[in-house]
């Protein structure tokens, strides 16, 4: 998959941007505060996903314009395509969303057309982070190689949301203990069906994590990852309709006792974790910040080998200033693992080791000024 084209105006400061990217390393260099990170941004806008920095739609348009545009044509393994989008000031949640000329209501339904995998800084702490960002992690993974798994996901917030709310009626005394029946049955169906779909996926990704870690630590280390659920002592079978909805059911009855003295659902699928380990022990607690740094990236180069092999075609690599954070070692680890994709990377300055073969493009106030 490479991204052919590239053109973005009014989206946060960036102006008048139009450019096409080497089908190889790509290094958008420039000094903090530029839009260096809007243009990583703005790619990764058109996949469908939320902002990975957080930006909420009133901020997307900047400061003196009145209207915020991106378009971008990539090439899959089977065609060319097209995506745009348009916000207006003043009417921002009304976006014009086309995907090849085609158009969209959702941004939210181009997810799974173009796949990238975005690398911050933050991503570094992964591995010591809360469990909510390690499921969000595992979520966004299986979702890019199995779009329909978000409607899952959306479907058991929706149905937690209404059993919490049953909880606290009936703490107060509104609502009879028997109603919770109902929502306990599509809550059982439905987690058990997001955790065979997270099973089977870290699964996965420890087998090529764990290879990976390998090559980091010349095999001196062991890096072992698995689904950590809330529900399960192990998922041994795939029947998320039959034994593993009766065996979820089961434990939110067990336990309806305790939800409604604290007031909410205290095991499910919202609960659940992905533990890493090196040797055995646990990187969130006894590792050492090179051992979660490395981990963090062999996860990372993990998610996007997955989507290369399993989908027969490589995702697109957006680094965001993460390689300043990196010792050599890393770095070149890193670099190391994107031959055969197309790689955009941002820094303040131009490392020494960066990749004699890259096209570089300078961003000075939220223009391109020069590229070569």
């Amino acid at each position: 998959m490479y991204i052919t084209s590239i053109k973005a105006d009014g989206y946060k400061n960036l102006d008048g941007v139009d450019i096409v990217p080497d089908r190889g390393i790509n290094i958008l260099a420039g000094e903090n505060a530029q839009g260096k990170t809007n243009m990583i941004e703005a790619i990764w806008t058109m996949t469908g996903c939320h902002s990975f920095r957080g930006t909420r739609d009133r901020d997307i348009i900047g400061f003196e314009k009145q209207r915020a545009d991106i378009s971008l044509t990539f090439e899959d393994a089977v065609r060319e395509q097209s995506i745009s989008l348009a916000v207006k000031k003043g009417n921002i949640k009304d976006k014009d969303i086309y995907l090849n000329g085609v158009k969209v209501p959702l941004l939210s339904k181009l997810f799974g057309t173009l796949k990238c995998v975005v690398f911050t800084p933050e991503d570094l702490s992964l591995t010591k982070g809360s469990p909510d960002r390690r499921r969000s992690f595992v979520d966004l993974c299986a979702s890019q190689l199995k779009p329909s798994f978000v409607y899952a996901l959306n479907k058991y917030n929706s149905i937690l949301s209404q059993r919490n709310a049953l909880i606290k009626d009936i703490s107060a005394g509104l609502a009879p203990k028997d109603t919770l029946g109902i929502w306990d049955e599509q809550l059982a169906k439905t987690g058990a069906y997001i955790s065979v779909i997270r099973d089977i996926y870290c699964r996965s990704l420890n087998k090529y994590a764990s290879h990976l870690y390998d090559d980091i630590t010349n095999g001196k280390e062991k890096l072992q990852l698995y689904y950590l659920s809330s529900i399960y002592d192990s998922i041994e079978s795939t029947d998320f309709e039959g034994e593993l909805s009766e065996i979820y059911l089961e434990k939110l009855r067990a336990s309806v006792n305790e939800d409604i003295r604290v007031g909410y659902t205290l095991y499910g699928i919202h609960r659940d974790d992905l533990s890493i380990r090196i040797d055995g022990l646990l990187v969130r607690d006894f590792g050492s910040q090179g051992q979660q740094r490395s981990a963090a990236i062999a996860m990372k180069a993990a998610q996007a080998q997955i989507i290369r092999d399993e989908c027969k075609d490589p995702p697109v690599m957006l680094l965001d200033d993460v390689l300043s954070e990196l010792d050599a070692g890393r770095r070149e680890f890193i670099l190391g693992r994107i031959p055969g994709m197309q790689v955009f990377i941002t820094t303040c300055e131009l490392l020494g080791d960066m990749p004699k073969n890259a096209k570089i493009f300078r961003v000075e106030k939220g223009k391109i000024i020069s590229n070569r």
